[in-house]
């Protein structure tokens, strides 16, 4: 009895897997179909974005390079200074 069962169960799982395959080699589309496909979503994806303003982007833009300058002085400076210490010392 279980014999039968389990000779049922694989041949259920073999036409699966015959379907899933026949199944596959339908849906393989050309290369130009799946990229015009590709655009399509990308599309859809980029209206989806939320793009900033002019304006916020000029802050942005404005602190960043407020930042980097700030920091580069920083870093200069504490070259300068261990410059300085280290010709002190020798």
């Amino acid at each position: 009895m279980a014999d039968v069962e389990e000779k049922k169960s694989k041949a259920k799982k073999v036409d699966k897997k015959v379907t899933k395959n026949a199944s596959k080699k339908e849906e393989k589309k050309s290369l130009w179909v799946r990229f015009r496909i590709f655009c399509h979503g990308v599309k859809s994806e980029f209206k989806k974005v939320h793009w900033t303003s002019k304006n916020d982007l000029v802050k942005y833009s404005i602190a960043t390079i407020v930042f980097v300058v700030v920091c580069s002085l920083f870093f200069y400076a504490i070259d300068i200074i261990f410059a300085l210490i280290q010709t002190l010392f020798n």
